[in-house]
């Protein structure tokens, strides 16, 4: 991979990065445990900080992705960016959908207690998995850098 599009690969993954563990596993979690932070409070926030999130996630991959298959890439580095970018879409195809439904009814009255999801789980396990991918893109590009 040529140098310049893996330093640039490397930066925005590791951005990409920061940015999930910093809202997915330490701000989501947090905000729940606030004085005075309701469920339907704290859902709307995340709601708001999750739709930011994404946004910028996709821009990212959009960039990581570019970056990587301009940049003469190893097949590892390409399929990992690949498999990150993969990850990011089913968490907002198939997974965020059924977690904006559950909060909107939450949001609407309905006791959160009633009616158990799994939906949190899978965004939680694909956020594992992304975040593995990511640190071994990191590594793979910056490797490809030096």
């Amino acid at each position: 991979m040529n140098t310049t599009s893996a330093a640039a690969a490397g930066a925005v993954t590791f951005v990409w990065l920061g940015m999930v563990l910093a809202i997915s596993f330490l701000e989501a979690p947090l905000k729940f445990r606030a004085p005075g932070v309701t469920i339907p409070i704290g859902l709307g926030i995340g709601r708001m900080v999750f739709r930011a999130l994404n946004t910028v996630e996709a821009a990212l991959a959009a960039a990581v992705v570019a970056l990587v298959a301009t940049g003469s890439p190893s097949g590892a580095a390409l399929a990992l960016a690949v498999v990150t970018a993969a990850v990011l879409a089913a968490q907002l195809v198939f997974v965020r959908p059924g977690l904006n439904r559950r909060s909107d009814a939450v949001l609407a009255g309905e006791d959160p207690a009633l009616r158990r999801s799994r939906a949190h789980l899978y965004y939680i396990a694909l956020e594992a998995v992304k975040v593995f991918a990511l640190v071994a893109l990191g590594a793979t590009v910056l490797a490809a850098a030096s």
